[in-house]
């Protein structure tokens, strides 16, 4: 009886082990390997603020004051500087609409996109033009302004009458770095003498103003900002003529064309910026940085 009940407990334990390996016909259960999304972007605004980057040092787009007049809001890594401008009066309308607060950093204009790739701010609103070249990195929503290139020169000037690119032959010239008015406009310019990029926008008008340059190339919003800090300078407008800079209209659209960038993927942030920009036409956007113009610091 004993040698009978042990072959029964061997065979039990038998088919014990073959079942749990999966030995008898029935599939085994499937583990649930479901798990969140994890290549999905954050949106950045989780915890109700917007943080957003730019110069603060490019008006009529951006600038620095010392108090928080006109509407200026504090820069969080500036002790004591305000932010204002045209893109703080954009930065403020779309966090109102989704009950935002606003945080706003400082930093170098080469700083912008590689900090909204690392997700070091949630977007960078400071005057950017939608490039080809940028789109591929980040994403981009508006167009927020719709700006004309142009050119600006001193009243005295011998190119202060210039009508069209061919009239500026052979002069000294210079425009911000990393834009498309140094590595693309600049360059069509007859025999143009073609100085070093200047970091920043004031840097820029600083080499007109001192003679360094006899001209520089920008666009309109700039360089209707520039006159109010420096009267003695001039807008030369080729645009809607043979005389103008030369681009396919894609091209054209890609350069004059202001945009909102952020990480890529950022689905939420651009629908939430589109969803205010859309509202807007193009004479709003004029009329709102007509006002930023006309409350610029003389000392830009």
């Amino acid at each position: 009886m004993r040698r009978m009940i042990s072959v029964l407990l061997a065979a039990m334990m038998m088919v014990g082990a073959l079942t749990a390996c999966g030995g008898n016909n029935t599939p085994a259960a499937t583990p649930d390997t479901t798990t969140p999304d994890s290549t999905a972007v954050a949106s950045g605004v989780e915890d109700g603020v917007l943080t957003i980057a730019l110069e603060c040092a490019y008006a009529p787009y951006n600038w620095t004051q010392a108090d928080d007049s006109n509407g200026a809001v504090p820069i969080s890594n500036n002790a004591g500087g305000y932010a204002n401008g045209y893109d703080i009066m954009i930065a403020k309308k779309v966090c109102e609409a989704n009950g935002w607060d606003l945080e706003v950093v400082q930093t170098d204009w080469d700083s912008l996109v590689p900090g909204v790739q690392t997700g070091t701010y949630d977007a960078v609103i400071a005057g950017q033009s939608m490039t080809a070249e940028r789109a591929e990195q980040v994403d981009f929503a508006g167009p927020y302004f719709y700006a004309t290139m142009v050119c600006v020169t001193l009243n005295n000037s011998k190119f202060a009458n210039a009508q069209s690119i061919a009239d500026l032959a052979g002069g000294t010239c210079t425009s911000q770095e990393s834009t498309i008015w140094y590595d693309a406009c600049l360059p069509q310019i007859p025999d143009a003498q073609i100085q070093t990029a200047a970091e920043s926008a004031p840097a820029m008008l600083m080499a007109l103003e001192t003679g360094s340059v006899d001209f520089i190339c920008t666009d309109m919003p700039t360089a209707q900002g520039a006159l109010v800090a420096y009267p003695d300078m001039t807008i030369l407008d080729f645009s809607g003529t043979d005389g103008d800079f030369q681009f396919s209209e894609a091209e054209r659209a890609e350069n004059v064309n202001i945009g909102v960038s952020m990480m890529k993927g950022n689905t939420v942030l651009k629908e939430a910026f589109d969803s205010v920009l859309s509202t807007m036409t193009p004479a709003d956007f004029n009329e709102l940085m007509a006002q930023a113009i006309a409350i610029q610091p003389i000392e830009g």
